[in-house]
């Protein structure tokens, strides 16, 4: 076998083989809307929105830029805040590729790693992962700018592009773009807040799953995890591992969650269709789901379960947080208990006005809450929160003429679930949910501009048959 760099070498090429010999139809469609507009501009650079850009040239949608504020290889999750050693995803799973054999995970890891390798591996780590996007990203040679973190959106009227102002090191650039795909992940929702009554301690005192961890400081130290879901059993287990005295878990329920919602929606059905149902039948779809919650997966659980200095309180809800001395005191209904340090792992906040892009106009995006109630008992206030989306993920005013550009914005995040089910954010739901989104914009795409097209077609004269042909046939002569 040859080595690393030389085997995925001969798999670029093979993949770009693939790709030319599936190269139909070979001509760009979408017409110029003016020097240096972009057709669309994609905010973020970690999986989906590489599969997004990925998705729309191999339309032949060629004006496509993605914008990034992390450096290569930093984009996403998996370098930064996951702190899980493997995907909690199955290995099998496929999407990033759209269909290229060559450009599937597991023709990756077979070339990188050889196929004894991939047969014997149970789940594929998350920096590997990150280093599969990252060829991913230069096999297809993808136009991602790094750097770029986008500060406002301008706003336009509805025929008009959108004016991007993203900040960098060198200062404010401005980008003009007929679409904006939001691929921005978990916290494209909102953002990740340490809630009450937490906040009220010195930011030395409290971090959060999703946020920066200086974990060698909290050596020989007590740590304190709110939580039960993944996030929090592996920030858990990266403290112990990083040599913390004591690690204290505290669970709101009273049992732990076993069954995990994602395996069940790993099926073509849902992941493909579930956009299509009613109001009323994807609300109760979501909001059993978001009720059941996530487990931790079993290799978290095992990182921690027969450590001496693990210990897990159930049914302990905080209903108090002082500082006392040196020491953060946490009051539960079964007790009091200290430590040095607090990781919060209680999710993200679902408040479109956190983020800063939105957060100017966030009061007119029309929201689920503003178009259905659900029935007593099923409520659900983050599925509430989340916009109201088109099937193809753009975004609706809640007051026409309030916002008229919110329909050039299409969201493929967290926030998406409950519109279109198992589709941003997430592996699993890459395959349909990308897909989808390309196919939607192209529809707009053509809709937009059917007058141009419809011009071209009527001008259209280029000539399929060339031979020269006689203008007037000779007389019949008759006997």
């Amino acid at each position: 076998m040859p080595d690393d760099n030389q085997a995925l070498t001969i798999l670029a090429e093979e993949a770009r083989r693939q790709l030319e010999l599936l190269n139909y139809p070979r001509h760009p469609w979408v017409p110029s809307h003016g020097e240096g507009v972009l057709d669309v501009a994609i905010l973020g650079a970690g999986q989906t929105g590489l599969v997004t850009a990925f998705g729309l040239l191999r339309e032949r949608v060629e004006r496509v830029r993605v914008f990034d504020a992390a450096p290569r290889g930093e984009t996403g999750v998996w370098t930064t805040f996951a702190r899980m050693r493997t995907l909690r995803t199955p290995k099998h799973v496929i999407g990033p590729d759209l269909g290229i054999p060559a450009l599937t995970p597991r023709a990756y890891f077979t070339a990188r790693d050889g196929a004894g390798a991939w047969e014997a591996l149970s789940k594929i780590g998350r920096v590997d992962w990150q280093h599969y996007l990252d060829w991913l990203e230069e096999t297809l040679r993808l136009p991602v700018t790094h750097g770029h973190r986008l500060l406002r959106i301008g706003h336009t009227g509805l025929n008009e592009p959108l004016e991007l102002v993203f900040g960098t090191a060198t200062g404010e650039v401005a980008i003009r773009a007929r679409k904006l795909v939001l691929a921005t992940g978990m916290d494209g929702m909102g953002g990740w807040a340490i809630p009450a009554p937490f906040d009220q301690l010195p930011a030395s005192r409290v971090s959060h799953t999703s946020g920066p961890v200086d974990f060698a400081a909290l050596a020989g130290k007590r740590v304190l995890v709110v939580g039960a879901g993944a996030s929090a059993f592996d920030n858990l287990a990266t403290a112990l591992e990083a040599g913390a005295a004591r690690g204290i878990m505290l669970v709101r329920r009273r049992q732990m969650p076993r069954v995990n919602p994602f395996r069940w929606m790993e099926q073509p059905g849902f992941l493909g269709q579930a956009y299509a149902m009613p109001d009323a039948m994807r609300w109760r779809f979501m909001q059993h789901i978001f009720a059941l919650n996530q487990p931790p997966p079993q290799e978290s659980w095992n990182r921690v379960a027969d450590d001496p200095r693990f210990e897990l309180h159930m049914g302990a809800p905080v209903l108090a947080v002082r500082e006392e001395g040196s020491e953060v005191v946490v009051v539960t209904p079964r007790g009091e208990h200290r430590a040095d340090h607090v990781i919060v792992g209680t999710g993200t906040a679902f408040d479109l006005s956190l983020r800063p892009e939105l957060a100017p106009f966030a009061e007119h995006i029309l929201l689920w809450r503003d178009v259905y109630t659900p029935p007593k008992g099923l409520e659900f206030p983050a599925l509430g929160a989340c916009p109201y989306l088109r099937e193809d993920f753009s975004m609706r005013e809640k007051t026409p003429g309030a916002a008229p550009f919110l329909t050039h914005v299409h969201m493929i995040n967290y926030g998406s679930t409950a519109s279109m089910g198992l589709s941003g954010a997430t592996i699993s739901g890459m395959k349909y949910g990308t897909a989808r989104l390309v196919d939607g914009i192209c529809r707009r795409f053509w809709l937009e501009d059917a007058q141009h097209h419809l011009d071209s077609l009527l001008s259209y004269a280029e000539h399929e048959l060339t031979s020269e042909i006689p203008q007037e046939l000779p007389a019949v002569v008759a006997e």
